[in-house]
């Protein structure tokens, strides 16, 4: 048990990790199943409930308390929020939103995300043509969004899906609610996301791939080269000046993991570029810090990098920890995961001349007057970033 104060859990709280905690420790399929019935009927009632975040409050109970029983409710929570049944008529359907990113990068600036309405029916022809399975009903937010205009808790991600869904199955006309996109100028590595809702007759197939008679991983593959060549037909203008990966449109919450795995790599590549140009810092002149951070554990990693006549931070970025496995600093403890030697080996391949790896956990910290991040230098000192005077270009940060 942890040392964090105890937070006040209702009943329905109680009983939600009680259920849990009885799946962690089920020893058959038949009982898996029947726990994983209980859970989704009593998160799909919270999920329904007046807006509270209910489910986020337990989570954060059990992420020091069990870590286990967190991520059996983290699985059960995405899937009661991202999947649902609707009806049309006399029929019932099956409905899964569906998340399909683009990672891109560039030295210049990152578009936003604003379709007209000839790409918009474009991604959702090719989305119905490539990606789901054969007589799918779709509807796709009329934009590309970013991370930021993303859900922000399990109950805005299940309306999501109702309301696209309902759009697909044109029982409602009723729009999702989607934030102002945030200024991204000065954000050189982050990804855009179309995302829809798939609607199936009942028990039937969401994707292409779910073919008894052909090999899912050679459909899968298929549909990936199909998608990406509709993607950079359709919105290749769009991302003029960036290089971009398109991913496999998928289930909600996995695709949108995956895009943020694929952003950290390109992020530094995005920033040492970025250094080398714009405040003329070839990598022979840089040096970087590595350092964890997190307020319960760690939760991402920070790299703040100086020129190396200095022990000023000049430019920094974040490198979030997306498992528990990544969590683990030290190498003997987890000889298959070690995030900052990995970061590091990536730097030097990039060119910059000293990196160096700090002990420890530092805590969250940003500063008080703007929220910036603060980043480590080579004594271990955590800083505002500020750029040297002569840098002539705008961007500052990266996601």
């Amino acid at each position: 048990m942890s040392d964090t104060p105890a937070i006040r859990l209702t009943r329905d709280a109680k009983r939600l990790i009680s259920l849990a905690q009885a799946l962690a420790r089920s020893g058959s399929r038949l009982e898996d199943v029947y726990w994983e019935d209980q859970l989704a009927q009593l998160i799909t009632k919270m999920l329904g409930g007046r807006k509270s975040r209910m489910l986020e409050n337990v989570l954060d109970f059990l992420v020091n308390d069990d870590i286990n029983v967190y991520e059996i409710l983290v699985e059960q929570a995405e899937t009661c929020s991202e999947s649902l049944a609707l009806a049309r008529g006399d029929d019932d359907y099956d409905v899964l939103l569906v998340s399909a990113p683009i990672v891109a990068w560039t030295r210049y600036r990152l578009p936003e995300g604003r379709l007209t309405a000839a790409q918009h029916e474009g991604l959702r022809s090719a989305l119905a043509g490539s990606i789901a399975a054969e007589g799918a009903r779709i509807a796709m937010l009329p934009n590309l969004v970013t991370f930021d205009q993303m859900p922000q808790s399990f109950q805005e991600t299940r309306l999501w899906a109702q309301r696209l869904g309902a759009l697909a199955l044109e029982t409602s006309t009723e729009a999702c609610p989607v934030r102002e996109p945030e200024d991204t100028e000065g954000m050189l590595a982050d990804a855009r996301f179309a995302v829809a809702a798939v609607a199936v007759p009942r028990g039937r197939p969401v994707f292409r791939w779910q073919d008894p008679d052909a090999s899912a991983v050679e459909r899968r593959e298929e549909s990936q080269k199909l998608w990406a060549g509709h993607v950079n037909t359709l919105l290749g203008t769009l991302f003029t000046g960036c290089q971009i990966e398109v991913l496999l449109p998928d289930a909600f919450y996995m695709t949108n993991r995956e895009a943020d795995r694929r952003i950290r790599p390109l992020a530094l590549r995005a920033a040492v570029t970025w250094l080398q140009t714009a405040a003329n810092l070839p990598g022979p002149e840089l040096r970087a810090a590595i350092v964890a951070c997190g307020n319960a554990g760690v939760e991402e990693f920070r790299i703040g990098f100086s020129p190396r006549t200095s022990n000023d931070v000049i430019y920094g970025c974040i490198w979030p920890v997306l498992s528990k496995e990544e969590a683990i600093i030290d190498a003997v403890e987890s000889p298959q995961v070690d995030v900052p030697e990995s970061i590091a080996a990536l730097l030097k391949e990039l060119g910059v001349a000293e990196v160096r790896r700090l002990p420890g956990i530092q805590p969250l910290e940003f500063c008080d007057d703007c929220g910036a991040p603060f980043f480590p230098n080579s004594l271990g000192e955590m800083m505002h970033p500020e750029l040297p005077d002569e840098t002539d270009m705008e961007p500052v940060h990266f996601h």
